[in-house]
């Protein structure tokens, strides 16, 4: 007598079949294909244009590129009510501690997209009075290279922004790190920020970036 086979396959559901799952994993499954993509698809930029990538960044927001095809044209330039930051342009030494400020109300989450080679490296300002890259005071997401970049170049910074979102989801500023090390400290003054470095034989130890 051969083997009895089952009326159903065995991948197929019948009708007096339960199907049972864990809380948290519905939960993580409704946050992953439900929260993460309505975030990803509502980002609400910052803009701290500096330069000529400022033009850029302007460009993007215009009708020709349009930027609201991606769910990113609301730009409010209050940080309470962004979770983008869109450096485009060099940051002075003096303009670090406005921008970390800035940073730090943004609510979280949030991500941050360095535009152009000034705010990513330094570019061709190399120069005492140029931070040589956002990214040593402060966590960066994405990095947009140009001089200036296109507009299409900060479309797919965008979207990479998106892919962030839609795989890692909401990843505190902790979690992701200041950028090699450094950490924002307040000091007595609101008006001086220092900044503490790690232990570097070309840096000094503490900065004062009043």
């Amino acid at each position: 007598m051969g083997p009895i086979k089952a009326e159903t396959a065995p991948h197929l559901a019948s009708k007096e079949d339960v199907l049972t799952t864990r809380l948290d994993h519905l939960v993580g499954m409704l946050r992953e294909r439900t929260v993460n993509w309505s975030r990803k698809n509502s980002l609400w930029p910052m803009p701290f244009a500096t330069a000529c990538c400022g033009i850029e960044l302007m460009a993007t927001g215009a009708s020709r590129y349009d930027i609201a095809r991606f769910g990113a044209e609301a730009m409010r330039f209050t940080p309470r009510q962004c979770d983008l930051m869109i450096c485009a342009g060099r940051v002075a030494i003096k303009m670090m501690p406005v921008l970390q400020r800035i940073y730090m109300q943004m609510t979280e989450p949030k991500w941050v997209i360095s535009m152009g080679a000034c705010a990513s490296t330094g570019g061709v300002f190399d120069t005492y009075a140029v931070v040589q890259g956002i990214d040593q005071f402060m966590p960066v997401d994405v990095y947009v290279p140009g001089c200036p970049p296109r507009p299409e170049t900060l479309l797919e910074g965008v979207m990479a922004i998106q892919r962030i979102v839609e795989k890692d989801g909401v990843v505190t500023s902790d979690k992701r790190g200041g950028g090699k090390g450094m950490r924002m400290m307040a000091s007595a003054s609101p008006d001086v920020v220092q900044v503490s470095l790690p232990s570097d034989k070309n840096q000094t130890p503490e900065r004062n970036l009043s």
